[in-house]
């Protein structure tokens, strides 16, 4: 988009809604893509705009008319030519994604959170497990702390531990974790369990890189702007998935559950693991590719 159209834009331009309408009709016409947070260019609008103003999601109408400062205007147009131009995630203009119902802060260090094992974490995993009993909990491949923090929220009395291979990814999640004030959720820098506290857990959950080299090649430009090392992980997408399997049993209590979301690479991982016998969970939100395996399972990998 020219400069030209950012510039007019700054200059005609009055009322918040007018922004938003504004982007709305960019956005439809450059035909982005969407993933990070919206599905349509309308909640992209709405999203970058109240959320780069503060704004809460149901900002009354009456707000929406009022106008803009200059800088505001500014600010406002130059986010949406850079979502255009450059394919950034709205979550890394505004450095701001929600999960689990709190606003977390991300950058271009993490992948923006979107996991449907949020809707998991709601439900408080059950009724795979008993919530009452569940006392430790660790997340592997942490990124942003998200699912981490999320489950020491609605697991107040347990001790979550969330370990990544990334230093940049710890420090985004300690981030999360003093805005959120989550006191007990703790980080480790950790190839998957080598540096995770030798204890038991009643739940591991992991959100890894599963993306294979051939889904890579062909992704929307979007999902380029986020950490490759989130992304991918093997010419199947399966190298963090294969480790695993194999090292979360002597890690879980005895009726502790594995949870692991592999997206698109669940066909792959069934075919390679043909009798083990994977749960895989359905959401009422959408998303697929979230498999749940119980220790005696395990045992016999």
């Amino acid at each position: 988009m020219k400069q030209s159209i950012l510039d007019e834009a700054i200059q005609d331009l009055s009322s918040i809604q007018d922004v938003i309408r504004w982007g709305y009709s960019r956005f439809d016409e450059y035909a982005l893509f969407y993933g990070h947070g919206t599905d349509n260019p309308w909640d992209e609008a709405v999203a970058l705009v109240l959320q780069s103003l503060s704004l809460p999601d149901d900002t009354p109408d009456t707000i929406l008319q009022c106008r803009l400062t200059k800088s505001e205007k500014q600010m406002l147009v130059e986010r949406i030519g850079r979502r255009i131009n450059e394919k950034i995630p709205l979550a890394y203009l505004t450095n701001k994604a929600n999960f689990c119902g709190s606003e977390y802060y991300v950058d271009e260090r993490v992948l923006v959170p979107r996991s449907p094992i949020a809707e998991l974490i709601e439900g408080q995993f059950q009724p795979w497990i008993d919530a009452n009993r569940v006392n430790n909990i660790l997340d592997l491949c942490t990124g942003s702390g998200c699912i981490a923090i999320a489950c020491g929220q609605y697991f107040p009395h347990a001790v979550v531990d969330g370990g990544d291979i990334s230093v940049d990814c710890i420090d985004v999640a300690e981030i999360n974790r003093e805005k959120l004030q989550q006191e007990n959720v703790s980080f480790y820098q950790s190839d998957l369990f080598d540096q995770i506290p030798q204890k038991r857990y009643d739940i591991i959950v992991s959100n890894p890189p599963y993306v294979d080299e051939e889904d890579f090649d062909e992704i929307p430009e979007e999902f380029l702007a986020e950490p490759k090392l989130g992304l991918v992980s093997g010419v199947d997408g399966l190298d963090l998935t294969h480790r695993l399997l194999k090292q979360a049993n002597a890690y879980l209590e005895k009726d502790g559950i594995l949870v692991v979301e592999v997206g698109n690479s669940a066909a792959a991982l069934e075919h390679l693991y043909p009798t083990l016998g994977f749960t895989w969970l359905e959401f009422e939100r959408g998303g697929h590719g979230v498999f749940l395996l119980t220790k005696e399972q395990l045992e016999n990998i």
